[in-house]
């Protein structure tokens, strides 16, 4: 089969054939119909991010992940041949170490998959498989750092830094929970467009001093990785404010006055990817129309051209949200 892999040691990424899985026991092989392209994949290729868990020099990337389930291993009971399903993105190892698909062991480019049993959601016919697929990651990722890490109640006010891939999903996340107000801040004026779109009540960008009239929020969260945002983030915040930093800037996180951080009682919060409840209850939402993702996926691209697809995400051509790669 034909599947996007990449070389760790060298960062060289290519579309190459290797052999096709079969599933194990308490395993299901699935036919992948739809495979999002994540930034993280881009940081994977410029060596921003590493694998912590992998064992040997090669894996195919790909951890937002939808298709129909093809073959079931010896033992599974909870999955049939013919199931429409998503793939959870992580799971702990023997070890209890958090690892991820498409990291730490193969992941969806390519035409099957294969998975725990445990690991897979199904999906109602209603949901097409290019919107499922950026579930895990895309929409669970902001959902967790909401309703887990953040924990977000209705009426509360919230400042979102960045609203691309993840960012704009929790703009949606947070109008469902019920914020008195959300407000999306990019330099991007589509983005911002894109925001106000979605259910945010104000957007703006960083530069303008029109975010101060808005100081005294709830929470902040960083979906941009920019080193900046988290001092202007931490500047907005009110009495026990939350900053959830999402965003991956490598870099130290800098408070720069400590006497209103102790203060104002302000708390700093890091957040990585989602657990399995996340995924299932955004798929229940889209099942009862509360959301939408009919707007998420900015171009659907075959898997030969994934290269071309990280480009495209990289550079936002196109201001993307989700790339989505077909096999």
């Amino acid at each position: 089969m034909r599947a996007g892999q990449i070389t760790v040691s060298t960062r060289n990424f290519q579309v190459v054939d290797v052999p096709t899985p079969d599933a194990g026991p308490g395993q299901v092989r699935i036919k992948v119909a739809a495979a999002g392209v994540c930034l993280s994949d881009v940081h994977f290729l410029e060596g921003i991010l590493s694998p912590g868990y992998l064992d040997g020099d090669y894996v195919t990337l790909g951890h937002e992940v939808a298709g129909v389930v093809d073959q079931v291993g010896t033992g599974v009971t909870t999955s049939e041949v013919g199931d429409r399903v998503v793939v959870i993105a992580g799971e702990r190892n023997e070890a209890q170490q958090i690892t991820t698909m498409g990291f730490d062991y193969n992941g969806g480019w390519a035409e099957y998959v294969v998975t725990k049993a445990d690991l897979v959601a199904q999906i109602p016919d209603s949901l097409p498989f290019e919107q499922a697929a950026i579930i895990p990651d895309a929409v669970s990722t902001p959902w967790a750092a909401i309703s887990s890490t953040g924990k977000i109640q209705a009426g509360e006010r919230v400042a979102v830094f960045g609203v691309g891939g993840l960012g704009i999903h929790a703009v949606q996340l947070l109008k469902i929970v019920g914020c008195k107000k959300i407000i999306a801040i990019d330099p991007r004026a589509a983005a911002r467009e894109n925001a106000l779109a979605r259910g945010a009540h104000f957007a703006f960008a960083p530069d303008d001093p029109a975010i101060q009239k808005h100081r005294g929020l709830s929470a902040a969260f960083d979906f941009a990785g920019v080193t900046p945002v988290r001092k202007q983030a931490l500047s907005l915040l009110g009495e026990q404010g939350r900053l959830i930093i999402v965003g991956i800037a490598n870099e130290p996180i800098v408070i720069s006055n400590d006497m209103a951080f102790t203060y104002m009682r302000t708390q700093i919060m890091g957040h990585y990817g989602s657990e399995e409840h996340h995924v299932r209850e955004l798929i229940e939402f889209a099942a009862e129309g509360k959301l939408d993702l009919s707007h998420s996926v900015t171009e659907v691209m075959p898997l030969e051209n994934a290269v071309q697809a990280l480009e495209k995400l990289a550079n936002k051509v196109g201001n993307p949200i989700r790339i989505v790669l077909k096999p």
